[in-house]
Order: C-alpha cells, then structure tokens, then sequence
C-alpha cells in the first residue's frame, strides 16, 4: 500500500511517500518560507525522486490538527484538492498521535505536547501495548501547569515530544521530576513519514478513510481572532 503523506500543522512542512512500512522517501523544510509556497512544489519533487506517478498511490494521508490554523488549512485543503483529482481516500491523522509513532514501542507512556502559546500546550497522551497504540489521554489544550497534574497523580513515567519540549521542559522536569524523560532533539519536529505511519496502521486495523467532501482539520480551541471577538462581545464593544 503506497501512502502519500503531508503534515503541515507547524512551523514543519514535510512530505513522504512510503510502500507499507518502508519509507520510499521523505522531504522536510523547516524555515521560513510558508507552506503555501514549498508544499506543491515539494510534493511534485518526491514523486519525482521516488519514480512513482500520482495514479500509483493508494491512499493519502494528513496530519488534521491540532497546530497552526494557517497550516493546516493549506495542508488539509491540498490533500483534499489532490484527492477530489483522483478520487483518492484520505486518512485524516491527529498530529499529536503522529508524532507518538516517531517513538515506537516506547516503554514509557507518550506525551506529544505542541507549543499552543498563551502558556497552554496541545497535548496527548499514548502508550505502547503489544505493539499498537493505545489513547491515554485524548488530544486537547490546556495549561502546561494541568497537564503535569494530571500526569503525576497516575504516577507513570512519561515520554515527552514535540515542539513543546524546549518551551517547557524546564517546568515540566521540576513537576515532574524522575518520571518525565524527554525524547532526542531530532524527534521533536513533527514529520511526513510519521503521518504515513500513523495512517497504515488505521488502515491495517480496518479503520475507513475519509473522503475528501467529509476531511476536516481539527483545531481543538478558537482561533487568537475569535478569542478576540469574544472577549469584545462579553465587554459589550461589538453590538
């Protein structure tokens, strides 16, 4: 099964193709230029390398959220664009649950936590059991302050990943203490080829994929201008 990937929920913008569970390749740009500029061309590029043509893929695949509204926008809406061309079927991934897929069979519970600022984190926690990956805590947002509670009344031990990390992991190591780890600096950034693992297993395990009419990002919390707007509302500046 040949899935192509797109994950473009942060500051990352990466694709991958893989063919069941072997990475055929993978482009990563993480730098300022916006993912409305590098991802088409990037997509074209791997298909290129990979001498595989668009009819050959079987399935897309993208990470739907939580992240940034801007990018993820552009990435749902590509892979719809791509899909709606094809009639291809698309598997919307948390990118929380993606990331935990760059720590495989980790003995410690997974928490991919993302940078949502304003002191709140996006955040999810998984664990490892025979091989398949199992929900702890579902994706939402909150402080990191309510995260470490919740983590250490179950009295775990805990993996930490993503972008988070070097925000709080000051905090998060004094909450915490001997029962958070944190994962290598290189598995922080989120990635394509993680997506695309995520989705083969939906797929093995006969999870249906979507079809691009129904694909929709997940962005857990208002948007920083609906925030706004609402705090507007409640002291009566909008009427």
């Amino acid at each position: 099964m040949k899935i192509l990937a797109v994950e473009a929920a942060a500051n990352v913008c990466s694709v991958a193709l893989c063919e069941d569970a072997r990475l055929l390749g993978e482009i990563t740009v993480n730098n300022k230029k916006t993912h409305s500029q590098v991802l088409m061309p990037m997509l074209e590029e791997l298909l290129v390398q990979c001498a595989v043509e668009f009819d050959e893929v079987d399935a897309l695949a993208v990470s739907a959220g939580p992240g940034s509204f801007t990018g993820l926008r552009i990435g749902v809406a590509s892979v719809k664009g791509l899909a709606y061309a094809k009639n291809k079927p698309v598997y919307g991934v948390s990118t929380l649950e993606a990331m935990a897929y760059k720590l495989p069979n980790c003995g410690d519970i997974v928490v991919p936590i993302m940078d949502a600022r304003r002191g709140q984190v996006y955040c999810a926690a998984y664990a490892w059991e025979d091989g398949a990956l199992k929900t702890v805590l579902s994706p939402d947002a909150m402080a990191i302050e309510t995260l470490c509670e919740k983590l250490a009344a179950a009295g775990k031990t805990y993996a930490f990943i993503g972008d988070g990390v070097p925000v709080h992991c000051a905090y998060i190591a004094q909450a915490m203490g001997e029962n958070a780890r944190f994962a290598p600096v290189g598995a922080n950034l989120q990635s394509a080829a993680a997506v695309a693992a995520c989705a083969l297993a939906k797929a093995q395990s006969g999870e249906v994929p979507s079809d691009y009419a129904s694909l929709q990002p997940i962005y857990l919390r208002k948007s920083q201008a609906e925030r706004e707007y609402d705090e507007k509302m409640k002291q009566g500046e909008i009427k």
